[in-house]
């Protein structure tokens, strides 16, 4: 069984047990697990079910590793480098993503 949700204008194909990145989120402290409500399709391997965009009543529910506070981890650096031709321009600027890392516990049709 399997699902894809939208979380912070991505999308992601989520199963149980499966460890997942999502975007940072505002959690409180003390949450044990996020409720995922923003489900766009839903398979048992037999039946597809389809959202429009979002399935009613569906939800998918994560937990944390941890605690919430340390769920948070940081992606790669980039460096992202703006130039100008010909001005003797050049920028360079650090940019490092935070994500929640969370593990898929159910799905809920």
């Amino acid at each position: 069984m399997y699902a894809v949700i939208e979380q912070g204008s991505k999308q992601y194909k989520v199963a149980e047990g499966d460890s997942v990145n999502i975007d940072l989120t505002d959690v409180a402290p003390d949450a044990e697990t996020i409720e995922l409500d923003k489900v766009l399709l839903i398979s048992d391997g037999k039946d597809v079910k389809i959202g429009t965009p979002y399935l009613q009543g569906a939800k998918v529910i994560a937990s944390f590793k941890t605690t919430s506070e340390d769920a948070v981890v940081k992606a790669k650096k980039l460096y992202p480098t703006h130039f100008r031709r010909r001005k003797n321009s050049r920028r360079r600027i650090g940019h490092r993503q935070k994500y929640l890392e969370v593990i898929i516990d159910k799905i809920e049709a």
